[in-house]
């Protein structure tokens, strides 16, 4: 049974469908990545998934939901830059969420206490919001999207305006909460996703380009990778190693040379012959598998 299913939603502004009919589903225990340059649609969709805005088409259903309920017994929410009360502590700020989610003021005492100490900031319940970082913030934010145990958390951009150590404690946070409830969080932040996710959809020009777990998209769009590094500049071989057969293509990235091909073993031959017969200053042979961002450039270029 699916937590969550997505019909056809579909968000227009001005006439422009800015999200175009997405459909997807999001099953129990996994934690998944809206992964998308910045203006691909990801935080419209996730404020439709929310209930923040109506979409123009389509629709949203929560495993367990009513028809016509209210989705937010279903979901937790953190928006992308989340507001508090920074004179409350964050003790009395998860009470306060607590009950505007209908909880009893013991039971959401109770949540919060348990909350604080589960994302790891149960010594600063009784501090101001105020004197907080950044990191404290988020986690305090994730708190308070978890405090009436719902199916779902939502989570908008998490880490993007983090310093490292408070993008470190969220991540950590995030890999230990998946544990116990389905995720889903948006980021253009290609190694997040990869950290953290078991699934991705990837977005891109208000539409999902493909989905599925990062090693099935891998597989998927799979090419073999050489990368060559040599003694002095790598412009003055690249035309060369353009002709060998057996290469597809071939650029230059990160100061080294990356060639695309299809038949590993043949490749490998060909390119060290062309370097023993023409006596190249070869200093890095490398062989690798498609990374995230390889994946992710060859989708969206389709």
């Amino acid at each position: 049974m699916s937590v969550i299913k997505v019909n056809e939603l579909t968000k227009t502004f001005d006439k422009k469908d800015v999200v175009k009919a997405l459909n997807f589903e999001l099953n129990p225990g996994k934690c998944v990545a809206l992964l998308g340059p910045n203006g691909a649609g990801k935080t419209t969709t996730l404020r439709m998934l929310s209930g923040l805005l109506n979409p123009s088409r389509g629709s949203v259903t929560f495993e367990g939901m009513k028809e016509n309920g209210d989705i937010r017994e279903h979901i937790g929410y953190l928006p992308q830059y989340p507001v508090f009360h920074n004179w409350m502590s964050g003790k009395e700020f998860l009470i306060y969420v607590g009950q505007l989610a209908n909880l009893p003021k013991k039971q959401a005492s109770d949540q919060a206490n348990s909350l604080l100490k589960r994302v790891g900031i149960a010594d600063a319940g009784n501090r101001r919001i105020g004197k907080y970082s950044g990191g404290m913030k988020q986690r305090l934010g994730i708190a308070q999207a978890m405090i009436h145990k719902p199916n779902l958390i939502i989570l908008d951009e998490p880490v993007s305006s983090l310093d490292p150590i408070g993008r470190r404690e969220v991540l950590n946070l995030m890999e230990e909460l998946k544990e116990q409830t389905t995720i889903l969080f948006s980021t253009h932040i290609l190694s997040d996703a990869e950290e953290v996710s078991d699934d991705l959809l990837l977005m891109h020009q208000g539409e999902i380009v493909e989905s599925g777990s990062i090693e099935s998209l891998r597989t998927k769009h799979q090419t073999a990778k050489i990368n060559l590094t040599f003694g002095d500049s790598n412009d003055n071989y690249l035309s060369s190693l353009k002709s060998i057969p057996s290469v597809n293509e071939s650029l230059i990235e990160r100061n080294e040379i990356q060639l695309l091909v299809d038949d590993i073993d043949q490749a490998r031959k060909d390119i060290l012959l062309k370097v023993s017969q023409e006596n190249l200053p070869l200093t890095k042979f490398e062989i690798s598998r498609t990374s995230l961002e390889d994946l992710f450039m060859k989708v969206v270029k389709n």
